[in-house]
């Protein structure tokens, strides 16, 4: 049965679940306060990744958090502050980074990864959204240190062990792979499972389809209440009108816990900052890369190269600090020879918030409390990678058909 679906959220999350909901048959209006042209799903590295199955939320994570406290420039920052849901979550993020708990989710993440590139080849053989850039280089994991190389090592007999394909490369057929990089890195790691695309580009076809297929999209309207009857949503207040619902999907991001309290669902997850620095000129850049050392990805996107990295806790704000961005560009310099970035692209820098949960994995559900909510949303790292699977699910739910996986692992009132 058709319904009147409104998605809360105009990120990688909402425009995919209303790419799906429409090719269900319903009727669906996606509701966005900015103007859809910034944030983190215009600034991330791009990569489908179904090699990464460790999630963020391991042994020694926070550990490393506590060290790098009063280091701003460092890759993984918490700002000291004291904030109630702030320190909540971090306490749920340690109780989560066991290792029986790791080693649960990383067949879950292993399978929304591979069913999510599945959906993107789809997408991309069916033209709905032109000839968007889909390429299947894989993606290197560059080390420079022994120990760096021992524990990717480790983790790519993992995903090897999950029938995905992946190979160890030394110094002379990494550099037949790369050419120009630097002598000090010691080897590296192939995922020829991954692929790369680029965001900036797939967002302006989702936002040129969609209308043409039916679907309302409004920028720059804030949601400032709901109406329900008993524990069903009947509608959404914004501040360009009011929208009739059936079904309503918060695809917010790291706004998400904002909204999800008018409804009285008190949602752990936090704001992860992550910065982009684009170079639109020639780079030496031919497969993308993650320097492990310095914990910056580096992607060869459809006319630019782009640098992304550092994962920082500090609330929800834009502000972009220079120390950061300035790290990510000198890091990446010593990896490949005769790669400098200019001032310029420095000044040009841009940030997004990643929605963290405490676990590392997203929230795709139901929410107990009211009959017609849904969630998608919280995937951190691997929000662009997860977009098409997460808007399935969705739609899988909301039209009353078997999911494609098991969701238990993804329940957004799940206990940390």
């Amino acid at each position: 049965m058709a319904k009147n679906v409104v998605v809360i959220g105009g990120g990688i999350m909402g425009l995919s679940s209303a790419y799906y909901l429409q090719k269900s048959g319903h009727q669906v209006v996606v509701l966005d306060k900015s103007e859809m042209n910034g944030g983190a799903s215009y600034v991330n590295a791009g990569y489908l990744t179904p090699s990464h199955i460790v999630p963020l939320a391991a042994p020694g994570m926070m550990a490393k958090g506590l060290k790098y406290m009063f280091n701003s420039s460092s890759p993984f920052y918490l700002k000291p502050r004291f904030d109630r849901d702030f320190l909540k979550w971090a306490w749920y993020f340690h109780r989560s980074s066991t290792r029986q708990k790791v080693e649960r989710a990383i067949p879950v993440i292993a399978r929304i990864n591979v069913l999510s590139k599945a959906l993107y080849e789809e997408m991309h053989q069916s033209g709905d959204l032109g000839n968007f850039q889909l390429e299947k280089k894989g993606l290197l994991m560059l080390f420079k240190s022994e120990e760096s190389g021992a524990e990717e090592l480790e983790v790519m007999k993992r995903v090897q062990g999950l029938g995905l394909e992946a190979k160890a490369v030394d110094k002379v057929e990494l550099r037949e792979l790369q050419p120009g990089l630097n002598s000090d890195i010691q080897g590296g790691i192939h995922y020829l499972c991954d692929a790369h695309t680029t965001p900036t580009q797939l967002m302006e076809r989702f936002k040129s389809f969609l209308p043409q297929a039916g679907v309302e999209i409004h920028t720059g309207t804030t949601v400032t209440g709901f109406n329900s009857n008993g524990n069903t949503l009947t509608g959404v207040h914004t501040t360009k009108g009011f929208f009739e619902a059936d079904e309503i999907v918060m695809a917010s991001g790291a706004w998400s816990p904002l909204l999800s309290k008018k409804l009285g669902v008190n949602l752990p997850l936090q704001a992860g900052k992550g910065y982009r620095i684009d170079v639109d000129r020639p780079t030496p850049v031919r497969i993308p890369a993650i320097l492990m050392e310095a914990k910056v990805a580096i992607t060869p996107m459809d006319g630019f190269t782009r640098l992304a990295g550092t994962m920082e806790f500090s609330g929800i704000n834009h502000h972009i600090r220079k120390n950061r961005v300035e790290a990510i560009a000198r890091l990446t310099e010593q990896y490949y020879d005769a790669f400098k970035i200019e001032p310029a692209e420095l000044q040009s820098a841009a940030c997004g918030l990643r929605p963290v949960t405490p676990d590392g994995l997203p929230y795709i559900g139901r929410v107990g409390s009211w009959k017609n909510l849904c969630l998608a949303t919280g995937h951190a790292m691997m929000g662009w990678s997860l977009g098409p699977v997460t808007g399935k699910l969705i739609t899988e739910i909301i039209s009353g058909d078997k999911p494609s996986m098991e969701m238990t692992a993804f329940h957004p009132e799940r206990r940390f």
